[in-house]
């Protein structure tokens, strides 16, 4: 079969298409036969790229039909639509744990359940038992037009938060308010703090999600009202390093945390799936809540499609369609 791979190297990150074995499921996995994968921007960041050191077969998320299921999966069976988190997605066949897959509802096509799962399951993890975000609260995503920026407004408003966005693209800020936004914010890489006071009543808002990095931490934190918690997800600055105001810390009683799957356990990441099964998935199946695509790029495609994520050009998700 055909399958792209990805070498992240200290100053690039390339592709190739080689021809490889189509895999075995192991207990516990189901071989799903690939009709779409979502892009994401870690797995191309040079030097810490999620691939890794060396060459290994890309894609961390797709949709398809199970074509065989491993030693003792019962919850799938061959067939079966499903999506979410896969080893290999860029290929024509790829390996989903059973644990990690989601049924892909009927309301969605295949590029749409492509683009469902990692900034979803990403929003989630920041918005519902990381942020404990309610309804009526207010919510600050900056770099609000990226796959999980995006996720993070559509799933605040599922919620019933009120959600102020930032991007530095006029544009991309349109079309989040036709999605829902209801504050849109024209800034890049800061300057949005009085802005998001005056919205707000200088109360704050009650959670942040900052997908931009270092330089916009600081902000964030003097953004934030009483109580209010901060979710580090993304660093498409480049800055990796802030500086913390431990008194603002102290004395609203802030919550700082990070969002990231590359130190979890197998049974964390599962928790995490089965709550947004619960939680978010009936919202799909429902059809009150879509994906956002940007563009499908055809599977030869693979290096235009890195290129196009890497322009910052896209709002919502990349799809390569199997």
């Amino acid at each position: 079969m055909k399958s792209w791979f990805v070498a992240s190297g200290p100053n690039s990150t390339t592709l190739e298409l080689r021809d490889i074995a189509v895999p075995e499921p192991k207990a516990g996995e189901l071989l799903v036969k690939m009709r779409a994968a979502g892009l994401n921007r870690g797995e191309f960041i040079a030097g810490h790229g999620l691939s890794g050191a060396g060459a290994k077969p890309g894609g961390i998320e797709g949709s398809g039909e199970v074509v065989k299921a491993g030693e003792g999966v019962t919850a799938f069976k061959p067939g079966d639509r499903v999506m979410g988190r896969a080893a290999g997605a860029y290929a024509e066949y790829a390996v989903f744990r059973a644990d990690y897959a989601l049924p892909a509802p009927a309301a969605l096509g295949w590029e749409e359940a492509a683009g469902a799962g990692i900034a979803y399951l990403t929003a989630y993890d920041m918005l519902w038992p990381g942020g404990e975000l309610k309804s009526n609260e207010w919510l600050l995503v900056a770099g609000a037009s990226a796959g999980v920026g995006v996720a993070s407004m559509q799933l605040g408003k599922l919620i019933g938060a009120r959600v102020i966005g930032t991007s530095g693209s006029a544009g991309k800020l349109k079309k989040l308010a036709a999605l829902g936004l209801d504050l849109g914010l024209q800034n890049r890489n800061g300057g949005f703090e009085k802005a998001v006071m005056e919205a707000t009543g200088g109360k704050g808002v009650d959670l942040v999600v900052n997908n931009v990095g270092g330089t916009v931490f600081d902000e964030c934190i003097r953004s934030l009202a009483y109580r209010g918690r901060l979710a580090t997800v993304g660093y498409v600055d480049g800055v990796v390093t802030a500086q913390l105001d431990i008194l603002a810390l102290h004395s609203k009683r802030l919550k700082v945390f990070g969002v990231s799957n590359k130190l979890r356990s197998a049974p964390e990441v599962a928790e995490g799936v089965r709550g947004f099964t619960r939680d978010v998935l009936p919202a799909f199946a429902g059809g009150h809540l879509k994906p956002v695509i940007d563009k499908v790029f055809a599977f030869p495609e693979l290096p235009q499609a890195k290129a196009h994520m890497e322009s910052n050009a896209h709002l919502g998700k990349i799809i390569l369609r199997a």
